[in-house]
Order: C-alpha cells, then structure tokens, then sequence
C-alpha cells in the first residue's frame, strides 16, 4: 500500500498511497517526545495503541457527523487517510485548566472553562509552536477570517462530542489538540491525530492521569494507561 516516504514528525511517517492517487499512509511511530522533543524514549507497542485508539476516535466522530481525513484502519500501526494540504496550526480546546495555561495565566489547576476556551499556536517547531492571536493567525497561513471562524466552530463541535464520548468511558477530556488540513477541493477538515500523545484525559471518578502526561511528569506506564483507553473504547463496541 506504501509507495514512498513524504515526511518523517516525531510520532507518524506519511508516505503516499500506492496506486491511490489523493491518499496517503499514515504509519504511527513507537517514538514518545515531550517538551516540543527535549524528553524523548522508544516505547513498543506505542505506534500500534496510538493507531487503534485514533482509529476508533475517528470513526465514533464520523458516525456523529464530523468530516476528517480518515478512511480506514490498514493494520495494527497504519491508516488510509485522505491527502491534504495541512494547516500550521494547533488548535487547542480547553475544558479544565491545566499544563502551560495555569503557568501562564496564574489560573488555577482544574478550573473549569465555561465556555470551552480555545487556543492557537503556530505549527512550527523550530519555534517551539508558539502561543498566536488570530490575527497572527491569518498572518501566517493561507486561511480566510471566515475559515478560522469556521475551524473554531468545529474545534467547539469536536469538543461537544468527543467529551460525550469520553464520558461514556468515565474519563473526562481536559483539553486536546486539534489540526485541520485542506482537502483538494478546498473544504477543510479534521486531520492529524486524536490520542492520549494529542489528548489530556483524567479518569473521572480517581482523577489518574490517562495520557502521555504521565511520561512528561514521569509519574507512571505510558503503555499501561494507552492501553487502557483502548480497552474502554473497545467496550463501548
């Protein structure tokens, strides 16, 4: 299914899709980094967790409506995917306050936001993904002010379904981030991933930490709490 080799981020490969022009593979990486690359490790099995889990995620937000780049899973580590042109942004969506928000802004840990607050943070790593306004934002990417109105609308959507989903499982969805790319014929719709590497999740009732948290903090097993999410999501089905 692989032809070749496009580009190499620090958890995917992207490679085209042979003989399925318009496609691509994603093939999900055994590598874990943190603090934009400075903390770094190998965990097997990581690649394999991160693609069943956002495959399943994937699928649930289609079934709720919501266009992204997902076409199917291929095998334990690599997805079919619609090509598209990637916009450089993250869009972060914050339902408690957490990580580099309670730091920068002095709010309190786990302070609800009511609405949901979102962020944007320019997609380039030799800047460290800075923190942009959304004027910056127009700035630095092709979009149009209707179109970023529109991203947000979808980030919040995302955000309504996904929290009902997570729920389902008794895990609360702190915050995440989302990415967007540009499909060929100009819609824009969810791409990248959605995973406990892009994902903060707190068991709802022990308020453990489910996600890659616990290998930036070094406070436990990435693999045993990846792990179970899927087996959550796997019983929802």
């Amino acid at each position: 299914m692989k032809a070749y080799l496009l580009y190499e981020g620090k958890a995917k490969r992207v490679y085209t899709a042979k003989e399925q022009p318009g496609q691509l593979v994603l093939s999900y990486k055994n590598d874990a980094t943190a603090f934009n690359g400075e903390k770094k490790a190998i965990f097997s099995g990581k690649g394999r967790l991160n693609n069943e889990i956002s495959s399943r995620v994937f699928k649930l937000l289609q079934e709720k409506g919501i266009a992204s780049h997902f076409i199917e899973k291929l095998n334990e580590t690599e997805q079919l995917v619609r090509q598209t042109e990637i916009i450089p942004l993250e869009v972060v969506v914050r339902n408690q306050a957490t990580g580099s928000i309670t730091k920068r802004l002095g709010i309190e840990e786990k302070t609800p936001f009511t609405p949901p607050l979102i962020e944007l943070f320019y997609k380039d790593d030799e800047l460290g993904d800075p923190l942009i306004n959304d004027d910056h934002a127009l700035l630095l990417s092709d979009i149009s002010a209707a179109e970023l109105v529109e991203i947000k609308e979808k980030a919040r959507h995302v955000n309504k379904q996904l929290k009902e989903v997570f729920a389902s499982i008794n895990i609360a969805l702190v915050d995440f981030k989302l990415e967007f790319g540009r499909l060929a014929s100009g819609d824009i719709v969810l791409a990248d991933e959605i995973s406990p590497d892009t994902c903060r999740l707190w068991d709802s009732t022990t308020k453990e930490k489910l996600d890659k948290d616990v290998f930036r903090q070094g406070t436990g097993d990435l693999l045993e709490v990846y792990q179970e999410i899927l087996q959550r999501l796997e019983a929802m089905s």
